[in-house]
């Protein structure tokens, strides 16, 4: 990956368009959020300055074919580390630990964890989100999931009473309720662990060596926490001591 790609001073990183805080696609075209800085920062540090980056839409359901198929060559984009797709691709982090939370309207009290879901509500995630499954799977058996192509249409959906709670990772979630703190809270009962790494194609140690070293730069110099600052600490949430990175 980043051998090719450095030698054409060119690279396609996938993010997500619409997570804030996190990454989002202004209406002027520019790309805002402690993701977006990440892919920024490891870019720079492999000679690749921000105008030779093409972005690319991360959805949660063509992550890794973003990069098996070689339309992108990095994936950052709240992608959380698992076995299952780590048989299909590459990831080097974790760079970001969350945990998984629900985002309802400001005046719901029937819901005060996975575990308060049933079957008269509807839970909302996104196709692809392993986040959903996971509340069935554990906790609320009964729970009528909704799945939409992106968060905000969940969101957008929560706001109109189409749908009582959403379901993806606090730091996200915090990131939505602070666009409507009137009218969305998040519950504050965190029940998974997420880690965040950054995708790539397999099998080509050398990029990933030098992506881990790029990372690790972005938490030793200070970086990491002022994005983070910058980013997401108007929302309130408490931002964790940065992750040691898989060797």
């Amino acid at each position: 990956m980043v051998g090719r790609v450095s030698s054409k001073d060119r690279m396609t990183i996938a993010v997500s368009y619409d997570q804030p805080g996190l990454a989002v696609r202004r209406l002027d075209g520019a790309y805002r959020g402690f993701d977006v800085d990440v892919a920024k920062f490891i870019a720079k540090e492999l000679g690749i300055d921000e105008p030779n980056i093409t972005w690319k839409e991360a959805q949660p359901g063509n992550r890794e074919t973003l990069l098996t198929s070689g339309e992108a060559d990095m994936v950052v984009s709240t992608y959380s580390i698992t076995d299952k797709r780590k048989q299909v691709i590459d990831f080097v982090g974790p760079y970001f630990v969350a945990g998984q939370d629900l985002l309802v309207r400001i005046n719901e009290n029937r819901i005060t964890g996975p575990k308060s879901l049933n079957s008269q509500l509807k839970l909302c995630s996104t196709a692809g989100s392993t986040s959903a499954a996971y509340v069935k799977e554990q906790f609320a058996k009964d729970v009528k999931l909704e799945e939409y192509a992106k968060f905000s249409d969940c969101v957008t959906a929560l706001l109109a009473g189409n749908v009582d709670a959403v379901t993806t990772d606090d730091v996200l979630l915090a990131g939505y309720a602070a666009q409507n703190p009137e009218l969305l809270r998040v519950v504050g009962q965190p029940f998974s662990k997420e880690e965040y790494g950054v995708g790539l194609r397999r099998d080509d140690p050398e990029s990933k060596a030098k992506v881990q070293a790029a990372l690790q730069k972005m938490i030793d110099t200070g970086a990491w926490r002022k994005s983070l600052e910058a980013n997401i600490g108007s929302s309130g949430y408490k931002i964790p001591d940065p992750p040691k990175l898989a060797a």
